[in-house]
């Protein structure tokens, strides 16, 4: 099974930066695989943030536009999320996950990394 672990996260003040990182910890390569970052703060649904596919091919959430970046690395087996201009809002658990070429939705889940923002 695919192991998706992501690290990074941490406190930050508001205006600040943070780079997230999801590895596939069980030496399975996801090379082929779309990639996402979702979010999910208390009380709230959970959020889709960014994706990218296994071209480059990018996507992001409108709260997120302009401010975070998604990135891999093949050869790594790493997905990347650059976030920038950090605000209390983007308080959250971030999750990676990743998708199956040909299947509708996720198929694997990291357990998540907690982001906080202050003011």
């Amino acid at each position: 099974q695919v192991q998706l672990v992501e690290s990074g996260g941490g406190l930050v003040q508001a205006g600040g930066s943070l780079r997230l990182s999801c590895a596939e910890a069980s030496g399975r390569t996801f090379n082929t695989y779309t990639m996402g970052w979702f979010r999910q703060a208390p009380g709230k649904e959970r959020e889709f943030v960014a994706a990218i596919t296994w071209r480059g091919g990018t996507w992001y959430g409108d709260s997120v536009k302009g401010r975070f970046t998604i990135s891999r690395d093949n050869a790594k087996n790493t997905v990347y999320l650059q976030m920038n201009s950090l605000n209390i809002e983007d308080t959250a658990v971030y999750s990676c996950a990743g998708q199956i070429p040909g299947r509708v939705g996720y198929d694997y889940w990291g357990q998540g990394t907690q982001v906080t923002v202050s003011s």
